[in-house]
């Protein structure tokens, strides 16, 4: 009789703290318990994880700030403010130092753009930028994507259609991006894209990295410092794969200064092997190594990500999708023209079709 009373009591106990936090937080974006903060409500929904965040911040006009487990001392600003990401990223970088937690986590970047300090993030935002700006880079790119969704996605796509063939339309556009960006940035097509989706170790290696940086903003410090220091866990497969992509980098480094100087493709690594730095920053190959990662982060999930909304939006809205083709029709140089005739002047002229992405984003 008296363990059951107890138990009564415990159990009392458990209802009023349940109901007094749930009185608590019913106005606060998640609910935050005592000890494990707001973390319970993100595992939650870790399943629909991008859907649940967006209705948050819908909820919260587009700014919130989530709160982990109070040991670990996690806080996090989510954003969907585009004047927040401008004034963040750009605006007033200077004013938002990385910190050495975040360069913990982020270590595989290097000194590149998304972890450097301000010097270091201004020379590489000028640098890249006067590339960028360049005519035959703009061209470059056109060609690059051009061919190989011609090459590679099109041929995927009829190829699954004959088959009758269920596919994950962002497993595709990760393949894709990626072949896309390494072409861009490295000169090197790892050809992820193809019939037979292959599994391509840099491709893995790189995914599987992202998802162990993830997981390390809401572990507790002490604990991944510990799974790294004994090689065990996610914090072994993540060194093992940090050394693939280092191998792959490196390699494509070499090789790129083996025929520095001669007439070649044009891509990123080789454009900056012929700056020459500020005097204080030197353009070596530990430098070559963390531009191109933190490009390759850049390109990757952002354009696979939006990708795959844009179709699933478009094949939601068929009214918007016969709008888009309409406009690619009255802008086709003759009515046997395809899409490749458009050329890159011609894309300009697809404004439907930009407002439709500006959208989805």
């Amino acid at each position: 009789m008296a363990l059951f009373r107890i138990g009564e009591i415990l159990l009392g106990v458990l209802i009023f703290i349940v109901i007094y936090y749930w009185r608590l937080n019913r106005n606060t974006p998640m609910t935050k318990w005592p000890v494990l903060g707001m973390l319970p409500g993100l595992m939650h929904n870790m399943s629909n994880n991008y859907e649940y965040i967006n209705s948050i911040l819908k909820q919260n006009n587009g700014t919130f700030i989530f709160e982990g487990p109070w040991l670990t001392n996690l806080k996090i600003v989510y954003t969907s403010d585009p004047m927040n990401v401008q004034h963040i990223t750009s605006t007033k970088f200077e004013n938002y130092g990385k910190g050495d937690k975040f360069r913990e986590i982020f270590e595989i970047l290097g000194e590149g753009i998304f972890r450097s300090d301000f010097h270091k993030w201004k020379y590489n935002r000028t640098l890249l930028h006067s590339i960028f700006k360049q005519e035959n880079f703009k061209v470059f790119i056109y060609k690059t994507v051009a061919k190989k969704v011609d090459s590679s996605l099109l041929v995927f796509l009829e190829h699954a259609c004959k088959q009758g063939l269920q596919i994950d339309l962002q497993d595709v556009f990760h393949r894709l991006t990626f072949d896309n960006i390494c072409s861009i940035v490295l000169g090197f097509d790892p050809n992820c894209l193809s019939n037979e989706l292959p599994e391509v170790v840099c491709e893995k290696a790189f995914s599987q990295a992202e998802e162990a940086i993830f997981y390390r903003r809401f572990k507790p410090k002490f604990l991944w410092k510990l799974q790294k220091w004994l090689k065990i866990g996610v914090e072994k497969k993540f060194m093992e794969n940090e050394k693939n992509l280092d191998q792959m980098l490196y390699g494509e480094i070499k090789s790129k200064r083996k025929i520095q100087g001669k007439q070649q493709q044009f891509n990123l690594l080789s454009a900056l092997m012929n700056e020459t730095g500020d005097g204080k920053i030197s353009i070596d190959d530990k430098f070559m190594r963390d531009t191109a990662v933190n490009l390759l982060a850049a390109g990757r999930d952002t354009i696979s990500s939006c990708l795959t909304w844009f179709f699933w939006l478009v094949a939601t809205h068929p009214f918007i999708e016969a709008k888009i083709l309409e406009e690619i029709k009255e802008n086709l140089p003759s009515s046997e023209g395809n899409w490749k005739d458009l050329g890159m002047e011609g894309l300009k002229n697809l404004v439907y079709l930009h407002g439709a992405l500006c959208e989805a984003l």
